[in-house]
């Protein structure tokens, strides 16, 4: 569909934090490789692109693009450049918008970075019949929310297909380790949710269930992740994990959209391990209460310093259950910060997936749509690690 662009991948919002960091990425990461990609940064000001790209060493002609949120017109004309649009610009529920229905009407691939169930559900009904019949490919939550835990459950599933025969019907996400904070963008994200169901108390039924991102289609009871318990799976307490609800909703949208190979039954959730005994039951009981954001003053475009993103890490083991008490364990690990280090070569890395992708046009997500192939990107370029562990 966009075989003659002028671009293969423009990273809009190039200026802010995040957007910076994907762009740095892509100027470092891949100069001078073969497979290096045609790409360019986008943002409201061309003084503030030229700056950003002075500051990250990326090549002086590196191509710059204006292109506003506020201005519809510009967002068609970046589309129509490119054949992949890596967007930062958020809080998606009030910048993203124009730009998805740009990229459907164009044929365009398209990434973000978004963690807003109710915007998600919104993009799918209104654009997801015109992204088919244009061929654009849009996938939302590729950075940590949700790339980990989407591929995490598709990698256990298949090895759990491979060892039994047929998917595990029960799978627990368990966060056992994590260094690094929320970013100021999810914050911001969080602010605007909560917002829209002041004015629309309705949404908070959407934003409830686990199936709001599979229309149609309403599954079985799952665990809420909201009350710490004894987990006997881990032997350990577990606590509520802040990115859950968006989480837990984008794998179910993965089985739906493959058409259900993990079964129509799956029961998923993600909890926080603690430790043992009365330590670990108070600690999950401390989490439970706090406030996830704590008392951050983080704003969009804003975050930690390049040490703290480079100590930063995540691991993740997901515990696939049969009820005849077989288990199948996998893990997911994090070689940075996962709000900002690893979140940024997530995103880009799904960019490069989706120029060698030649899937359907539709609304999608990175698991339903690019599957192996992006782990093995992630494993070769991003620093994460895919394992079985028994």
């Amino acid at each position: 569909m966009a075989q003659a662009r002028e671009f293969d991948i423009i990273v809009y919002g190039a200026t802010g934090f995040t957007g910076r960091l994907v762009a740095e990425y892509l100027a470092q990461h891949y100069a001078g490789r073969k497979d290096a990609p045609k790409w360019a940064m986008a943002g409201r000001s061309l003084e503030k692109l030229a700056e950003v790209r002075d500051l990250i060493g990326a090549p002086a002609d590196t191509p710059l693009v204006v292109a506003d949120a506020s201005d519809p017109a510009s967002l068609d004309m970046m589309a129509h450049r490119t054949r992949v649009v890596l967007t930062t610009v958020g809080p998606y529920q009030l910048y993203g918008g124009a730009l998805v229905e740009a990229c459907a009407k164009a044929g365009t691939a398209y990434a973000d970075l978004c963690g807003e169930p109710g915007w998600m559900r919104e993009m799918i009904d209104a654009h997801q019949d015109q992204a088919k019949a244009s061929g654009a490919r849009i996938t939302f939550s590729c950075g940590f929310d949700s790339i980990p835990f989407d591929l995490g459950v598709l990698f256990l599933q298949a090895e759990a297909v491979k060892r039994h025969g047929k998917p595990a019907p029960r799978v627990k996400g368990r966060v056992r380790k994590m260094q690094g904070g929320a970013s100021g963008g999810t914050i911001a994200s969080l602010t605007e949710t909560l917002k829209a169901v002041a004015k629309n108390p309705s949404l908070a039924l959407l934003l409830k269930s686990s199936f709001a991102l599979t229309p149609g289609f309403e599954g079985p009871h799952q665990p809420t992740g909201l009350i710490p318990e004894y987990d006997h799976a881990t032997g350990t307490w577990t606590a509520p994990f802040v990115m859950a609800p968006i989480n837990t909703k984008n794998v179910h949208r993965t089985n739906y959209l493959l058409g259900h190979p993990w079964g129509e039954t799956l029961v998923y959730d993600e909890m926080v391990m603690t430790t043992i005994g009365d330590a670990g039951k108070a600690m999950a009981e401390a989490m439970a209460k706090a406030n996830p954001f704590g008392e951050s003053k983080l704003k969009p475009g804003e975050g930690p310093s390049k040490e703290e993103r480079e100590n930063g890490y995540y691991d993740i083991l997901f515990i696939g259950e049969y009820p005849d008490g077989t288990t199948i364990r996998a893990s997911v690990q994090g070689d940075r910060d996962p709000g900002y280090g690893s979140t940024s070569k997530m995103l880009a890395e799904t960019g490069m997936a989706l120029l060698g992708n030649e899937g359907v046009g539709g609304i999608w997500t990175p698991g339903a749509l690019l599957g192996q192939a992006l782990i093995d990107r992630l494993t070769e370029h991003a620093g994460l690690t895919f394992q079985i562990e028994d």
